[in-house]
């Protein structure tokens, strides 16, 4: 063990060797120091007195940092064991670079040699200590110096604060920082930081209050920005306001974490107008500031504004993160714009965004959100290691789009590579089987939830099992769960219900389900116009009626069905029976012919869904121009042969 102990520390003195008279700093002439050198670096037991010697020559750190890089830190710490009496800066010197490589069974060993030796650490090393533990994970042994101080100072204190807030520990933060006999601003920031991360803001701002009534305590940059996350969580503009005039009090409005953060905040507390100002003034705009602004806009639903504000960020020098594209394309998705989307996928490939990023699996999300099936495998495919949201988002675009067989064995797929499935999984896999009508396989599904996996079902689970049975006129079981739901049901469920029964005409249910309706969202015309569909099939016209005073009495307007169709980057919208497009006689000529066509292969037209008590051929009249008819229309007699048309509608598709 000697012997390999010497030749270990032989490499590392010719190490050392070489790296000091490769140097010209050292002011000593080059026969003294190779003399030195050669009769030292070969006699272990004056370890001590080389590290000496080179501290002396203003060599020290540099001698050290050697020790001390990744390769040689095991041989270093061993050196330890040839040195009778380490000094502080030796042990301060490892533990730092022990925390630096976050080497913690290293730090223990130097740990180790501090409690075997007669040195006994000062406040200094047991902070370094502490740090070391806290950086490196291991917050027990952190403690446990902590408690063995017999004297701390601030940083002692601040250090621990800081650690347990890392790791979410609030209240462990918290007694340690009401126990402190004195606090600085780091204290104060650490604590009030740490309720903001771990989604309590509203304890962030008292604090911050509280901290306020300290005169001698001046907020810095960091305590700022953390109190404007606070307010932007809540939300509340007239806190985020009040502290924006303590901002530009203190003078830190020139400091751009500061001013992206408040713009955060006044998109987020909606008032995106104020959000633009902040914007607006600040002149050094990073990628941070950028995206805050733009996301603002399409969280006000400013989606015009949004785009606009993209396209200055690619005109300008910024380069657009992924963090950047991510919100875009989640807008994309929500306003079904695959075209814009594709434009930011190019940008993407072109700046070269990390294939595994968040922005990758936005684009999953965006392309199954807009329909496009294959892109968003494609995109799915170019992931090497996808993560839930990518897989979610595939299998509950496929199920939307009407590929029930692949979303199951999509499904399926997830969970053989070890994926967990998460609520939303299990909304698009209980989806695909409502879709499809596979009654069986969605109650197993459902019941995995909690036998399988370990997870508690939802509302929204319960839901979508409603919606499957009613779907399939199972209403007694239906009404069994419904029962059986832990906690109440909500607007969903009882629409899905409603749905059924007007499918399999059960209007006694139907009643039931209606009413639950009124009494959550009394506003909402489409319940109304359900119930009076349903009334209307049975030919209870007198009901009919008095639901559409009940409309009247309480202001209720229905909406209008709206579709529309993009072709050639022109987006064109129809409303029922809608006779303004300019194509009118082309539309209306090519669903006559269709129709006759269609009822020469058998068609017949659902007329019961048609409110009016009208003639039947009036009915099949108003069924023929219904907006996404007319949409389907354009969209057809408008594209060549084979091109794919998206529809696109406010309301739920004419049953017919």
């Amino acid at each position: 063990m000697a012997a390999t102990t010497t030749l270990r520390f032989s490499l590392l003195s010719i190490n050392l060797q070489r790296r000091l008279l490769s140097s010209s700093s050292i002011n000593t002439n080059k026969h003294t120091q190779n003399k030195f050198l050669q009769k030292k670096f070969n006699h272990p037991v004056h370890n001590e007195e080389i590290i000496n010697q080179l501290c002396r020559n203003g060599r020290f750190k540099e001698a050290i940092d050697i020790l001390c890089e990744k390769k040689l830190l095991k041989e270093a710490i061993q050196l330890l064991g040839h040195i009778h009496r380490p000094s502080a800066s030796i042990y301060s010197s490892l533990l730092l670079s022990c925390l630096q490589q976050r080497a913690l069974q290293e730090g223990r060993r130097v740990h180790g040699h501090i409690k075997a030796s007669d040195f006994i650490p000062g406040i200094f090393i047991s902070n370094r200590l502490m740090d070391m533990y806290v950086k490196c994970g291991s917050f027990r042994d952190a403690q446990k110096v902590f408690d063995e101080m017999s004297e701390r100072d601030l940083c002692s204190w601040n250090t621990m604060i800081k650690g347990y807030a890392k790791i979410g520990k609030v209240e462990n933060a918290r007694k340690l920082f009401d126990e402190m006999p004195n606090r600085d601003g780091f204290s104060w920031t650490a604590m009030i930081s740490c309720y903001v991360q771990h989604g309590r803001p509203k304890e962030a701002l008292n604090l911050y209050r509280e901290m306020q009534s300290f005169g001698n305590l001046d907020s810095n940059k960091f305590t700022m920005s953390s109190v404007i996350a606070a307010s932007a969580a809540l939300p509340s503009l007239l806190s985020g306001k009040e502290i924006h005039g303590r901002i530009l009090r203190l003078g830190l409005e020139s400091d751009s974490a500061v001013w992206s953060a408040l713009s955060d905040m006044y998109a987020k507390c909606g008032c995106v107008e104020g959000a633009r100002r902040i914007f607006d003034k600040t002149v050094d705009r990073d990628v941070v500031s950028w995206t805050a602004m733009i996301d603002g806009y399409f969280e006000d639903g400013k989606w015009k504004d949004g785009f606009t504000l993209l396209a200055d960020m690619l005109r300008s020098r910024i380069r657009p993160n992924e963090f950047t594209f991510a919100g875009v394309l989640n807008a994309c998705a929500d306003q079904a714009l695959e075209n814009v989307g594709k434009q930011v996928h190019g940008n993407m490939i072109r700046i070269g965004v990390n294939p595994d990023s968040f922005a990758a699996s936005a684009l999953v999300h965006m392309y199954s959100k807009c329909g496009n099936v294959r892109s968003a495998r494609k995109a799915f495919e170019g992931l090497s290691t996808p993560d839930l949201v990518s897989w979610t988002s595939l299998i509950v675009g496929f199920a939307q789009n009407g590929h029930t067989e692949e979303s199951l064995e999509l499904f399926e797929l997830m969970l053989r590579s070890d994926t967990q499935p998460d609520h939303v999984t299990f909304v698009g896999v209980l989806s695909a089987c409502t879709h499809a009508g596979l009654v069986e396989k969605g109650i197993e599904y459902f019941h995995s939830i909690k036998d399988r996996h370990g997870l508690t079902p939802i509302v929204e689970h319960y839901s979508c099992l409603i919606d499957l049975l009613s779907r399939a006129g199972r209403f007694k079981e239906a009404e069994e769960y419904i029962n059986k739901m832990p906690m109440k049901p909500d607007k969903f469920l009882w629409a899905s219900l409603l749905g059924g029964c007007r499918i399999h005409k059960n209007v006694e249910l139907a009643e039931q389900a209606a009413k639950a309706l009124f009494e959550m969202e009394p506003e909402n015309a489409a319940t109304y116009a359900t119930l009076a569909n349903i009334y209307a099939t049975a030919g209870r016209w007198e009901e009919v009626e008095k639901v559409r005073k009940m409309m009247d009495n309480r202001g209720v307007v229905k909406k209008p069905g709206l579709s529309w169709v993009e072709v050639q980057r022109q987006v064109h919208r129809f409303l029922v029976g809608d006779i303004s497009h300019p194509n009118y006689n082309q539309i209306h000529a090519f669903l006559t012919e269709i129709s006759k066509k269609m009822k020469q292969e058998g068609y017949v037209p659902d007329t019961d869904f048609v409110l009016h008590d009208v003639e039947e051929e009036q009915k099949e009249q108003n069924l023929s121009y219904h907006s996404e008819k007319l949409a389907v229309a354009f969209g057809i007699i408008s594209t060549p042969p084979g091109t794919p048309i998206k529809v696109y509608k406010n309301l739920r598709t004419c049953v017919d």
